[in-house]
């Protein structure tokens, strides 16, 4: 049963073991044998030898295992296991005990000794593996029979030095941590006070940059002024570029002669991904930085750096410098826009009829050819818009075209623009969007025109394009007066009800039938005169078979009641349909 250990029962010596000893008469006799032999006779049970291995140790659980080892050569007793109090996982000897069981019950016990009982175990005791610091773990042992005094001082004793050599293992392990935390400890403040120094040579080196730059302000420095500063603090060549990549200024070995032009796409591509980064950007060998005080990029500030040595102090440098161009640069479009606005006054004259000796005067004061053939463009962008946000996207535009032209606003929400060249349609109206970043523009463009005297009539067949492409189905767009044929004819003036009355009149009975059924009667009747009555080139067209096209023209001939036979007929419906492609929008 299990119990305190009992007093006076000794297991320690094994009988049998005493008859079959060899006497020492009858063994050979070396130095190295009866130096073992002394050995033996001081430690008979190992204790001394097995105490230098776990003082030696460095891991407790190693430390703990080698302890559970040692049981058996102090008598008949069996290493059940052995459970530290910082790890929750039990060490066993053999693995025999019932693992989920014992840990239980040592938990029980917490600081004590105590008895544990398992099956086929007359007695097995928890020993508490003790220190300063309190209860290390305990280590239990079984018998068949409790342990007598002597027995019980040998258990005590291997418990005495496994918990010392746990408590050294500790100790020696704190030690460590302690160690690694002291250096970590050392290696922070180094870091922190690198950081620090750091920190004090960045500040020196901002403070050598605001100072130069401050003085270039003090003197009133123009660009080459700015450049010139930029390259001292850096020695990288600097320069400086207007928009389309036009060079302004120069500072630093390697200027390039002639200075190469970008293309405009290209260019334009640059400069959004440029302005989607915030800080100076390198692109090739280059570090770039955006002038753009409200948005509107109005020149480049870059650093020729082909070998990638700029550092953090130079792109401060830039970063500095572009604030400082930005300042010039909005000085200097402040003045353009004073001269834009004699543009405007000029412009205004001429759409309302100038005399033409004064406007050739007045053109060649600001810098206009008007000795050339013009031509009259209406730029319309739907919905409200403040007089900066409409103007500027067509100024920009405009320039990258190279049209080279005189602006005024008409209205709230139409641009007026006198230029020396007949635009390309499709390439202005890309250029609006990509200016503007939307699609809302309506442009119409007048024929050309000769002589001042011409620009008002001119004016008013721009105005009536753009009046057939705000009701033409695709509004975005350029529409030019020149292209519109049939419509030329309805001028300026003319009452839509009337066309709308004329629409009703030929196509309302198909209008309303395909409203009712979902039907495209009106569509395919139109693309039939499109394709100039051919059969096969309509049904193409459609997408149909061609006995599904001659279905619905005799469908179409039934619900309008007309004879497409018919000369007149034929006339007044193809009018008809283009009038209800064109200016009335959608179907119906």
């Amino acid at each position: 049963m299990a119990g305190r250990p009992a007093q006076g029962l000794s297991l320690g010596f094994d009988a049998q073991e005493a008859d079959t000893a060899v006497p020492a008469d009858d063994q050979p006799h070396s130095p190295g044998r009866t130096a073992a032999v002394a050995r033996g006779a001081a430690d008979p049970h190992g204790l001394l030898a097995l105490s230098h291995a776990l003082f030696d140790g460095a891991d407790e659980r190693e430390i703990l295992k080698a302890a559970l080892a040692h049981v058996t050569a102090l008598g008949p007793y069996h290493a059940e296991a052995g459970l530290l109090s910082n790890d929750d996982s039990l060490v066993g000897a053999t693995g025999s005990a019932d693992g989920v069981e014992v840990e239980v019950q040592l938990q029980k016990l917490e600081q004590t000794d105590g008895p544990v009982i398992l099956p086929e175990r007359p007695w097995c005791w928890a020993f508490g593996l003790r220190s300063s610091a309190g209860v290390l773990g305990h280590l239990v042992v079984s018998s068949r029979f409790p342990p007598g005094e002597q027995d019980h001082f040998l258990l005590s004793t291997l418990v005495q030095l496994t918990a010392a050599a746990l408590s050294l293992a500790s100790a020696r392990r704190r030690q460590r941590d302690d160690a690694r935390e002291l250096s970590m400890l050392r290696s922070q403040r180094a870091a922190v006070l690198g950081q620090l120094d750091a920190l004090r040579t960045e500040i020196q080196q901002q403070r050598i940059v605001h100072e130069a730059f401050a003085r270039v302000a003090v003197l009133g420095g123009d660009e080459d002024a700015l450049t010139q500063a930029l390259y001292a603090l850096t020695g990288l060549p600097a320069l400086v570029e207007d928009r389309f990549g036009n060079l302004r200024s120069w500072a630093g070995p390697g200027r390039p002669t002639p200075y190469p032009v970008p293309v405009t796409a290209c260019r334009e591509e640059m400069l959004r991904e440029v302005a989607l980064e915030t800080g100076p950007v390198r692109v090739k060998g280059r570090l770039i930085a955006l002038a753009r005080p409200r948005g509107e990029v109005l020149g480049v500030l870059a650093l020729v750096d082909p070998d990638g040595t700029a550092d953090a102090h130079t792109v401060f440098a830039l970063d500095h410098a572009v604030r400082s161009l930005s300042l010039e640069l909005t000085h200097l479009r402040n003045l353009a826009e004073v001269e834009l606005r004699l543009h405007r006054e000029l412009a205004n004259d001429l759409l309302e009829g100038a005399d033409e000796a004064s406007a050739y005067a007045r053109c060649d004061a600001v810098g206009h050819d008007l000795h050339r053939p013009h031509y009259v463009m209406v730029v319309h962008r739907r919905g409200r818009a403040a007089d900066e946000s409409l103007s500027r996207p067509i100024e920009r535009a405009a320039a990258a075209l190279n049209l080279r032209p005189l602006t005024t606003r008409r209205g709230e929400d139409c641009v007026v623009l006198l230029t020396e060249t007949r635009p390309n349609g499709d390439t202005l109206h890309a250029a609006l969007e990509r200016e503007s970043g939307r699609r809302s523009w309506s442009v119409g463009v007048s024929a050309r025109c000769d002589s001042p005297g011409s620009i008002p009539r001119c004016y008013q067949e721009a105005l009536r394009a753009l009046e057939v492409r705000q009701h033409s189905r695709e509004q975005d767009g350029t529409t030019f007066f020149d292209d519109l044929g049939l419509y030329r004819i309805l001028g300026p003036g003319n009452d839509l009800h009337e066309l709308e009355a004329f629409v009703r009149e030929w196509l309302g009975l198909l209008i309303d039938y395909d409203k009712r059924h979902g039907t495209d009667m009106v569509q395919t009747l139109a693309q039939y005169f499109d394709c100039g009555g051919n059969y096969d080139e309509t049904a193409a067209a459609l997408t149909v078979h061609r006995s599904t096209l001659r279905y619905r023209l005799q469908r179409i001939r039934e619900i309008g009641g007309r004879d497409l036979a018919d000369v007149d007929t034929r006339l007044n419906l193809q009018v008809a349909t283009r009038v209800w492609k064109i200016m009335l929008g959608e179907p119906g």
